[in-house]
């Protein structure tokens, strides 16, 4: 799927990309704020926080995955991702497959200069499960294989 966003998407986009005026991004230079939504429709916030040590560093959509998950919810319906400067903004691979732990999520983002939204699955067609497909588990289960 990959279509012009609804009013309720667009408005989300709106606020992701206010959020990211509130980034820590010395480095980059490139603020990002993120907004993901869980089936109770809350918005949960996030905003990239860089680090001298770059692996160190955290992106706005883990962040605000982080808040939805601490808020008590393990689903996800809709993700708005956004950089400050109106570039084109799609989530990392490694955010991808975190968001992808908890559903395969409607993402809006802009692309190719358009806000567009996205199916998550379209854009990480195979993320790593446990080896009988399914996401999550108890902690200390075994690492998934990608894609089988």
């Amino acid at each position: 799927m990959n279509r012009a966003p609804e009013l309720t998407e667009r408005l989300l986009f709106q606020e992701a990309a206010a959020l990211a005026r509130s980034a820590y991004a010395p480095y980059s230079g490139f603020a990002v704020g993120a907004v993901v939504v869980g089936p109770s429709g809350r918005s949960h916030h996030g905003v990239n926080v860089e680090n001298a040590s770059y692996p160190a560093g955290l992106c706005a959509e883990r962040a605000a995955l982080a808040a939805m998950v601490a808020f008590g919810e393990r689903s996800l319906q809709c993700v708005a991702v956004a950089a400050v400067d109106a570039r084109d903004c799609l989530p990392c691979g490694l955010c991808l497959q975190a968001l992808a732990e908890f559903g395969d999520a409607a993402i809006v983002a802009r692309t190719g200069g358009e806000v567009r939204v996205v199916q998550l699955s379209d854009l990480l067609t195979a993320p790593f499960t446990f080896g009988d497909g399914a996401h999550g588990g108890p902690a200390g289960a075994g690492v998934g294989e990608a894609g089988r």
